[in-house]
């Protein structure tokens, strides 16, 4: 009975895929869970990258491929576009909101160039975890499900 009352929110896709669990990842750092905790989309298509939730745009790396999101009930969610893409020096990366911005969820954060970054050899396999897990009693991935980016859900949970 008073589990009723607890509220469960979502992080909506940042890009259109397939969800695969964290520790699917094939990037040690993120499949061993040493940044957070979350999940990953594979088979990326599409070229706009969106916030997950609604919130602050916290920061965004100098190179473009990743970024943090504050939500508005707290969480800081990295998205980490591809693996190993910062050796791209930021090529195949275009910024379109500047870090300090309220954002919105399934709002465009940073658009991709997939020509580059899979010309590069690199993988567009995504990464998106809740840095600051320790807020949280329960997370969930919609593991095997295919998202379209700010339309599905890609993690739910439930804050302490």
């Amino acid at each position: 009975m008073f589990g009723l009352f607890s509220k469960k929110s979502q992080l909506l896709a940042p890009l259109d895929g397939s969800v695969i669990a964290i520790d699917q990842v094939p990037d040690a750092v993120f499949a061993q869970k040493t940044v957070g905790d979350g999940a990953a989309i594979a088979d990326v298509t599409g070229d706009l990258v969106c916030a997950p939730a609604d919130g602050s745009l916290e920061m965004v790396f100098h190179t473009n491929h990743a970024f943090v999101v504050k939500t508005t009930d707290e969480l800081e969610v990295l998205v980490h576009i591809g693996i190993n893409t910062v050796e791209l020096k930021g090529q195949g990366f275009e910024r379109l909101v500047e870090p300090g911005t309220a954002v919105k969820a399934g709002q465009p954060i940073i658009r991709i160039d997939r020509s580059v970054i899979l010309g590069a050899g690199l993988s567009l396999v995504t990464p998106v975890v809740i840095t600051n897990g320790a807020l949280l009693s329960s997370l969930e991935a919609a593991v095997g499900k295919t998202v379209k980016a700010g339309q599905d859900m890609l993690l739910s949970y439930k804050q302490k």
